[in-house]
């Protein structure tokens, strides 16, 4: 039996590679492209963009993982099938059950390894995802580029005549702080500094202006610190336990929950669907592959989808039950009663 489990484990290894890369490929394209649609608004180095891609690495996964599943599993039961390798086992004794025993191993440990992504890896990816163009975005507010028009530093538009390394030469900056009263400063030049998380533009050497309706009002200056009160705003990070306690509250998670929750055990719900179909007797049965892929895919994607709609626990808990029952029985009723 040990001989036969690895027999079988090496063919699902290597149909499951070859169906499993250009998902995983094709997914992260999408990704790619998703990622570099942001460079339109922050500015991304090549390094910068592999980490962002990094960060989308368990959704990839978690997404082409069970569609994975699905078709290495058809594919090796068929292809044993065709070659009358099944009948052989069969011939020596072996049942369809005990041959199926390994891929329903598998089929645990994928619906495990998917529980993990879901629940642990992606919460925390997504978070890393959010901090890190949280401060990018932070960090292109206060990204002054010497002779541009319209830039925004906290509340104030500035414009810089030049720069040379850290300091700002011929500043000008502008806020309208009512209605009916504005302010505009200039200055010889000026330096950002960042201390404890807060932000400011130190300015040197010049006037500062006032305007109301009633009066104008004029000073100089030697020095003049204006900070960014937006920088204040840092991002929080939050414990997977703490974030999913909060589907006792909020129905939009809990339902959200339901839907990593059912699609990480679709291996596991999928194994004797599919099972039923694609251990056969090719010169009696014939080959429904490309039928029982689609359909079973669509049919657990429905009910994950439902879930996340319509979806409580009592429902996803007598769907599980459902579809273990209907697999099960198709599996004796197509395979078991003549294996």
């Amino acid at each position: 039996m040990v001989n036969v489990r690895g027999y079988i484990s090496s063919h699902f290894s290597t149909s499951f590679l070859t169906v499993f890369l250009p998902f995983f490929l094709i997914l992260s394209l999408v990704f790619l492209v998703k990622i570099a649609s942001l460079t339109s608004k922050i500015q991304l180095s090549f390094l910068e963009i592999l980490t962002l891609y990094s960060y989308a690495v368990p959704d990839i996964v978690f997404y082409t993982l069970p569609l994975s599943f699905i078709t290495a599993l058809s594919n090796v039961l068929l292809r044993l099938s065709q070659e009358n390798e099944l009948i052989a086992l069969y011939a020596l004794g072996l049942s369809a059950d005990k041959v199926l025993k390994p891929l329903f191993y598998l089929a645990l440990l994928f619906s495990l390894l998917l529980l993990v992504i879901a629940f642990l890896a992606m919460p925390l990816s997504k978070q890393f995802n959010k901090a890190f163009i949280h401060t990018k975005k932070l960090e292109a507010k206060l990204n002054i580029i010497p002779g541009k028009l319209g830039q925004k530093f906290g509340d104030y538009y500035i414009y810089v005549k030049s720069k040379e390394q850290d300091t700002f030469h011929n500043l000008v900056i502008y806020n309208r702080t009512k209605k009916t009263e504005e302010q505009f400063f200039s200055s010889q030049k000026g330096k950002l500094n960042k201390t404890n998380h807060i932000t400011s533009l130190r300015l040197e050497h010049g006037y500062g202006y006032t305007y109301t309706k009633e009066k104008l009002q004029q000073a100089k200056y030697e020095s003049l610190e204006v900070f960014d009160r937006s920088k204040n705003q840092i991002f929080k990070f939050e414990n997977t336990i703490a974030l999913w306690s909060k589907a006792s509250s909020n129905i939009k998670m809990l339902r959200r929950l339901l839907f990593f929750l059912f699609v990480s055990l679709i291996p596991f719900l999928s194994l004797y669907l599919v099972a039923s179909f694609s251990m056969i007797n090719p010169r009696y049965q014939k080959n429904y592959a490309f039928i029982v892929i689609s359909l079973t895919t669509l049919g657990l994607y429905i009910v994950a989808t439902s879930l996340e709609k319509w979806g409580n626990f009592p429902i996803m808990l007598l769907a599980v039950i459902g579809l273990f029952v209907l697999g099960r029985w198709l599996f004796k009723k197509r395979v078991l009663r003549y294996f």
